[in-house]
């Protein structure tokens, strides 16, 4: 047995490589910083004070990764946007009860570090928490050789908000004849991408060149949409009584989530558009629009039920602030039959 001694580097793990990511992550982290943060990255532990125009806040927190979408960012090489849709995912289902995102960390495992790769997706991060008003206060790059094969990363990330006690979304105050608004997606966000790699599979080199006005690898790829800013902004001036981010399982299987077991959400067929991605994809893997509805948002990303005197404003304003916003449906008795019923 040598006596030669052992260092990281034998081990395959590039110390200076992981000292440069942290020089390029510091100032893209420095744009998110907002009220509470004490400190951020760089410590032990990252420390955050909840702001004092709270009386009675209750934390709400998410986690969640990207899922298959990084096998297509591997062999694309596309990596800035899947930051972005790490951040969605937890930032959307803690505003689902109300909540404002208050801070972010985030996860980068891989074998061997690859400091473009890691800074272009920590960019990304960076990015969707500056859009959703969300301090980056820390998180772990985790280098470990002989885990992952070359160029390839998971990721992971976790985000805490608060609300004020009084005002937390519970959909338990959901009533029949309450409408339901849906806030159009960005695309498949970043679920059912197992489904969406056999389509790819299976089209071969039938690829369409284009979709909804995009190449077809950015219309693929493009980000979760960031619904906090708009829709918290849409909370204060409208009594909204329950939203749904529609993630894993669709339009059928997270609205019932926020709904009372005596009711259900009757929606219309064609009450909002399929874009040329979602057509494609139904087109192409065969499915019929039951599991449209359950395997993609297919075309819905967040779901808002209010009154249906309070619709129209509501849905006016969110409008103002830049969302496709279109009415979806309406609640009934649920009976004995589905949750959701689309027809």
């Amino acid at each position: 047995m040598s006596s030669t001694p052992l260092s990281y580097k034998d081990a395959g793990v590039d110390i200076d490589a992981g000292d440069a990511l942290v020089e390029r992550i510091k100032p893209l982290a420095k744009k998110t910083m907002r009220e509470g943060v004490l400190a951020g990255i760089g410590g032990f532990g990252a420390l955050f004070e909840v702001p004092k125009r709270y009386k009675e806040p209750v934390l709400v927190s998410g986690t969640d990764g990207v899922g298959t979408k990084l096998k297509l960012a591997f062999e694309w090489n596309m990596h800035d946007t899947v930051g972005i849709d790490l951040v969605g995912m937890s930032v959307n289902d803690v505003l689902v009860q109300g909540a404002e995102p208050l801070f972010f960390l985030d996860y980068f495992a891989c074998g061997k570090l690859d400091v473009d790769t890691a800074a272009a997706v920590v960019g990304g991060i960076a990015r969707g928490c500056e859009l959703s008003g969300c301090a980056l206060i820390g998180g772990e790059t985790a280098e470990m050789p002989g885990m992952y094969p070359a160029g390839e990363y998971d990721l992971a990330g976790f985000c805490v908000g608060a609300v004020e006690k009084s005002k937390i979304l519970t959909g338990q105050n959901v009533a029949e004849g309450d409408v339901v608004l849906g806030l159009a997606s960005h695309g498949v966000h970043s679920n059912g991408f197992s489904l969406v790699r056999k389509c790819i599979e299976r089209a071969g080199a039938n690829l369409p060149a284009s979709l909804d006005g995009q190449p077809f690898r950015e219309a693929v790829m493009k980000p979760t949409r960031l619904y906090v800013k708009n829709v918290l902004a849409a909370l204060q001036q409208h009594p909204i009584k329950a939203l749904a981010h529609i993630t894993g399982g669709g339009l059928l299987e997270n609205i019932p989530r926020v709904l009372p077991d005596a009711l259900a959400a009757h929606l219309t067929k064609g009450s909002w558009p399929q874009t040329e991605l979602f057509a494609w994809l139904q087109k192409t893997a065969g499915i019929d629009d039951i599991e449209m509805n359950r395997t993609f948002n297919n075309g819905i990303g967040m779901v808002v039920v209010i009154a249906a005197d309070q619709a129209e404003a509501c849905a006016a304003t969110l409008r103002g602030l830049g969302e496709s916003v279109h009415t979806i449906g309406r609640i009934a008795p649920r009976g004995q039959g589905a949750a959701v019923v689309v027809a």
